[in-house]
């Protein structure tokens, strides 16, 4: 699998919000984790449930992949969001997500986010 082409692709999957097409990169069981749910939620019915919420809740958003590393068992990758907020204006973050795989599922998920000036 070339890492470079996953990982565009589930952050495309992000940045059109598409609950459905996004569930088909995680496993079943896997593990979500992000500053919301610092906790952890497991499974595909959590996961969507959560997703379902949070793009429901947040304004367009475009995740665009700036670099990513291969790891034992997966991949780390760090990516730009630009989010389009109802004023006009736009934000950007900077994230990291730390990325298991068992073949083309992922495991888990951890995600790490910090603002851009």
């Amino acid at each position: 699998m070339d890492i470079r082409e996953y990982n565009a692709a589930w952050l495309d999957a992000w940045s059109k919000k598409d609950t459905t097409r996004l569930l088909t990169f995680y496993s079943p069981d896997a593990v979500y984790k992000d500053n919301q749910t610092a906790a952890g939620i497991t499974g595909h019915a959590a996961l969507k449930a959560y997703l379902d919420g949070l793009f429901a809740a947040t304004p367009p958003m475009r995740y665009d992949p700036d670099e990513v590393w291969a790891i034992d068992g997966g991949f780390c990758g760090r990516w730009i969001c630009t989010i389009d907020l109802p004023d006009g204006s736009k934000r950007k973050l900077r994230g990291f997500d730390l990325v298991l795989l068992d073949g083309d599922q992922i495991t888990l998920n951890e995600v790490y986010t910090h603002n851009l000036p």
